[in-house]
């Protein structure tokens, strides 16, 4: 039977996006493969990390040893509060400042471009030059600017990138989807009152996805701040337990029809 390829989709989300690590371990404990991975914002962090080899238990002693002092460095406010050039060096030092080219599994990531006013996917070049651009959440990090275009948060316009998953040519799109704030959640700090901002415009942009994820994991991380990084194990823990529950549903899926969902997409190579 034709092994199915599974893609995994990280989205947006901040410090919720902690979650990701604990739906890698998982699926990693459970014997559910990853043939590719695509991330937008924190996710395409984490989804950066894992395609280089990382084992689900470094990304997790990681996660737990971050302090603010490795991706702080304020600015003077202009385009943003947070230089990033900080983040940038640390992303470096966690991927060894490879290039796309150089993971052990394919990678895409997706930023924002202000300027075209449309989605933008890294398939080519450094890591994490595509991870400081992916993460530059609009009024926190300066955007990144570059052979023409403006740089932000790749969650603006794709929370969960399902559709570049897609076109990493797997079978089965898992999404992880760490962005969904519940109505009458009061913001406690300027990048909540940011990143819930976003979610109400975001709400409308994935009511025209066309290329949903054949399954989207929703880990229940509201009562984590977008900004509260210190709750990581918290946030990984949640988002273990919320793949346990869906095992059932990823076994089916790899174990249906061996088309995958969308028949136009090109199959990963062997």
């Amino acid at each position: 039977m034709y092994e199915r390829k599974v893609g995994l989709a990280l989205g947006s989300g901040g410090a919720k996006g902690f979650a990701h690590i604990g739906v890698i371990s998982a699926l990693a404990d459970h014997g559910v493969p990853v043939h590719a991975v695509a991330g937008s914002s924190m996710g395409s962090l984490v989804g950066a990390v894992y395609a280089m080899g990382t084992p689900p238990r470094m990304l997790r002693g990681l996660a737990l040893s971050l302090k603010r002092r490795h991706w702080l460095d304020f600015t003077v406010p202009k385009m943003g509060l947070i230089q990033g050039e900080r983040v940038r060096h640390l992303v470096g030092l966690l991927t060894r400042n490879a290039t796309f080219e150089q993971t052990v599994i394919p990678l895409a990531i997706v930023t924002t471009d202000m300027i075209a006013r449309q989605p933008v996917v890294f398939r080519s070049g450094n890591i994490a030059e595509a991870v400081r651009a992916s993460i530059s959440i609009p009024g926190v990090f300066v955007p990144v600017v570059r052979d023409g275009a403006v740089y932000v948060d790749g969650g603006v316009l794709e929370r969960v990138p399902s559709g570049a998953a897609w076109d990493l040519g797997c079978d089965v799109v898992i999404g992880v989807d760490v962005g969904v704030t519940p109505v009458g959640s009061i913001p406690t700090s300027i990048m909540d009152v940011i990143m819930q901002s976003l979610e109400m415009m975001q709400e409308q942009a994935c009511n025209q996805v066309e290329r949903v994820a054949s399954l989207t994991i929703t880990p229940p991380v509201s009562r984590i701040g977008t900004a509260q990084f210190t709750r990581a194990a918290e946030a990984i823990e949640i988002g273990y337990a919320a793949t346990v529950e869906r095992l059932p549903e990823i076994q089916a899926l790899l174990h249906s029809a061996d088309e995958p969902a969308f028949p136009n997409v090109t199959r990963l190579q062997e």
